[in-house]
C-alpha cells in the first residue's frame, strides 16, 4: 500500500512542485499563476514570468499551497490562501453575488488549483490534497473556505478541466453547495 505525506510548499521544494506541473496538464505554461492575476494582466505575461512569480512566492507565510508525495514521489498540488489576494477570484464576474461573502474578507480562503500529474490520476489524491489544505486555513486562521468546482455530471469534463477540483470531492468533503457559478461550475463553501 502507497503512503501519501503533504507538506506546505517552501522554495527548497521548487523542482518537486516543478514535476508536479510537468507531468500533464497547463502547469508548465500557467504555473498556477492564473488564481493570482486578474485576465488582462495573465495575458500579459509570458510563461518565463509566470515561472518566476511562482517562485517569488514560495517564501511567503502562510505558504500558497500544499504539495502531495506518494511514496516520496512529487504526485500533486493544491494552491489555497487567502481569497483577496487571488486576483482572479476577487474579479471574476458572479463570484461576489454567489459567494454571498465580501471580496476583501481575509478570512474567506479559496482553493482555486490542483495539478495532478497524469501518473498519478485515479489514486484520490485530489481529496488528500483538499483535505491537506482544509488542514492549512484553519491552522492559519480562515474562517470559510470556498472553492468553485466543476461539476462533470452536467457536461463532459476533461482532466485538464478539473484542475478546479471535481464537485463530488468538495461535497464528500464536508463543503455545501453555495450557488451556480456558469453553467458547469458551483461556487462551495465550507465553514470552519
Amino acid at each position: 500500500m502507497s503512503t501519501m505525506t503533504t507538506t506546505p510548499i517552501s522554495p527548497d521544494l521548487w523542482d518537486d512542485v516543478q514535476q508536479i506541473f510537468a507531468g500533464g496538464g497547463d502547469g508548465p505554461e500557467c504555473q498556477c499563476i492564473w488564481p493570482m492575476l486578474r485576465n488582462a494582466d495573465a495575458s500579459r505575461t509570458t510563461p518565463n514570468e509566470r515561472r518566476e512569480m511562482f517562485r517569488a512566492e514560495l517564501g511567503s507565510t502562510p505558504a500558497p499551497g500544499i504539495l502531495l508525495y506518494v511514496d516520496g514521489d512529487p504526485a500533486g498540488w493544491v494552491r489555497v490562501g487567502p481569497r483577496p489576494t487571488q486576483q482572479r477570484v476577487v474579479h471574476m464576474r458572479g463570484i461576489a453575488e454567489a459567494s454571498g461573502l465580501p471580496l476583501d474578507d481575509a478570512s474567506v480562503w479559496a482553493i482555486t488549483c490542483f495539478s495532478v500529474p497524469r501518473g498519478h490520476r485515479g489514486e484520490g489524491i485530489m481529496a488528500h490534497l483538499l483535505a491537506a489544505a482544509v488542514d492549512h486555513a484553519r491552522a492559519h486562521g480562515a474562517r470559510v473556505i470556498e472553492a468553485y468546482p466543476r461539476d462533470p455530471s452536467q457536461k463532459r469534463t476533461g482532466s485538464n478541466e478539473l484542475f478546479v477540483g471535481s464537485l463530488t470531492t468538495f461535497t464528500r468533503a464536508g463543503f455545501d453547495i453555495i450557488a451556480p457559478l456558469g453553467s458547469t461550475k458551483q461556487v462551495v463553501q465550507l465553514k470552519l
